[in-house]
């Protein structure tokens, strides 16, 4: 059956979202992977993240290829070129594959007129590709992050800075986490090598498989039947912490979407576990979690700022908070952040995360066993008071 969309169209307006509307990457492209194969939904989230990992390449290649940048409702097209650039230096596409579904792609954003010019620029490049790259590299935008961004890892690393910006610019490995209900590792780790999937432990955490080369999660066996899901190993490493047990009222708070909602249940499957998210419509991410995985927990709409909305008196044996950060530690993830974020969200971010330790923290019931008393040091004075006379 013949495709009625161009995949390099739909990246380029994910790409417009990302950069021309802020929107990130991971509510963008969903909406878009929605009534495309799973071929091509591959395919538009290699182009998708490629292109923003390395953007400023791909900025700075155009910038000597036009006179004129395109602006206003031509924009689009600008990322559209960038896809096109990204294709025929990251990707084995054959050239004339990335070139002729690219300039299709201007016909497709109804800019048909202008199918020449794009046509004209990928293939002034194709020719000039080896010198681009060469003055790329001797320009600052080679390290691929802003530079307040580079600024600020350089003088809080200023002995690692270097490998940090690497490894911010490597594609991150595909963890996955075996649902100990249904089957434990060992086991899973046989029905992946039925099915001609290489993967290998984690040493430390028991659940967590990496696998040595990332597929689309329908060849995963058993995945819709909630057998495994996705998730980092770092994340999975949270439950460890928290140790959640059963017949516990676990509070999961800035829940969405889900995975460590999910995880708390899989390892206690007894818990009370409520998620709450201020975000309706990434709640319901975590709603298509527990329905995958056929688990239950209460789901609410709440801003951690104000717990007796929601909660009432109500204390909690474990909370686990997900804070609102910068993301900066997931960039490599979530190449989307680099471009989204600004110097001054830091400091608005810092000033949110206060506010929602304050007022969650009267929340957790006092107990004698709190695993947590080590980490003290690590905490703001504001936040290690608290820790010390609880």
């Amino acid at each position: 059956m013949k495709t009625t969309y161009n995949i390099r169209a739909i990246a380029a307006k994910v790409i417009n979202n990302v950069l021309n509307k802020g929107k990130s990457l991971s509510v963008v492209l969903p909406a878009l992977q929605q009534n495309i194969s799973d071929k091509d939904r591959t395919l538009l989230q290699e182009l998708c993240f490629g292109t923003l990992r390395v953007l400023p390449t791909l900025e700075f290649c155009i910038q000597q290829l036009m006179v004129r940048p395109m602006e206003g409702k031509k924009r689009i097209l600008h990322y559209l070129l960038m896809i096109g650039i990204y294709q025929l230096i990251y990707t084995r596409i054959p050239a004339h594959a990335a070139l002729a579904e690219t300039v299709a792609g201007a016909t497709t954003l109804k800019w048909p007129q202008l199918k020449g010019l794009v046509n004209g620029v990928l293939r002034q490049f194709q020719r000039q590709q080896i010198m681009l790259l060469e003055q790329a590299t001797n320009d600052n935008s080679h390290y691929l992050h802003p530079n307040w961004l580079l600024e600020r890892i350089k003088k809080a690393y200023p002995e690692q800075w270097q490998q940090i910006v690497v490894a911010n610019n490597t594609k991150p490995p595909m963890w996955l986490r075996v649902n100990r209900i249904h089957h434990s590792r060992s086991q899973y780790l046989a029905l992946l090598q039925q099915a001609g999937i290489e993967a290998i432990s984690h040493p430390v955490y028991a659940d967590a498989i990496r696998l040595t080369l990332p597929c689309p999660v329908g060849q995963l066996p058993g995945f819709s039947q909630g057998w495994v899901t996705v998730q980092d190993a770092s994340a999975q490493g949270c439950i460890d912490l928290l140790h959640p047990k059963n017949g516990e009222y676990i509070l999961d708070l800035c829940a969405a979407p889900g995975g460590k909602t999910t995880y708390i249940l899989e390892v206690a499957p007894k818990a009370e576990v409520l998620a709450v998210d201020i975000d309706k419509q990434r709640l319901r991410c975590v709603k298509e979690n527990l329905q995958r995985l056929q688990l239950q927990a209460r789901i609410k709409i709440g801003d951690g700022r104000t717990p007796d909305i929601w909660c009432g008196e109500q204390l909690f044996d474990r909370i686990l908070l997900d804070a609102p950060c910068s993301a900066t530690g997931v960039i490599r993830r979530h190449p989307d952040i680099k471009w989204l974020r600004r110097d001054s969200d830091i400091a608005e971010l810092t000033k949110l995360q206060a506010e929602i330790m304050d007022a969650i923290w009267p929340k957790i019931k006092k107990r004698e066993d709190s695993w947590y008393m080590p980490l003290v040091p690590f905490y703001p004075k504001k936040i290690k008071n608290k820790l010390c006379h609880s």
